[in-house]
């Protein structure tokens, strides 16, 4: 079995920053694509960004140039770095990871989102 633990999201002012990290740890053999989505009430999961193993990015249009997603694979961790906020970024932001198990399996695994919220 594969964790995967969310940080860092809270209440920020437009045109304010916060930095969302998502921790994998358990049975991991390789991590491949990560990703962070996000959703508000009443509407679908919105994709955000996501990074391949080798780094390789790409980012919603509705985030570019404000959000930018990184990785560090020795941590199993992703990141989403999250500037010039707007109150249109407000949504709980979930992480995904596709995990090559220890056991030779392979899996999609999420985190349990943490709530970002952008007010004055």
């Amino acid at each position: 079995q594969v964790q995967l633990v969310e940080s860092g999201g809270g209440l920020v002012q437009p045109g304010g920053s916060l930095r969302l990290s998502c921790a994998a740890s358990g049975s991991i053999f390789s991590i491949y694509g990560m990703g962070w989505y996000r959703q508000t009430p009443g509407n679908q999961r919105e994709l955000v960004a996501t990074i391949t193993s080798g780094g390789r990015t790409t980012h919603a249009y509705s985030v570019r140039g404000r959000f930018t997603i990184s990785r560090d694979n020795a941590k199993n961790t992703v990141y989403l770095q999250m500037n010039s906020l707007k109150p249109e970024d407000t949504a709980v932001y979930s992480c995904n990871a596709d995990v090559g198990e220890s056991n030779g399996l392979r899996k999609n695994y999420w985190g349990q989102g943490t709530q970002v919220t952008v007010s004055s």
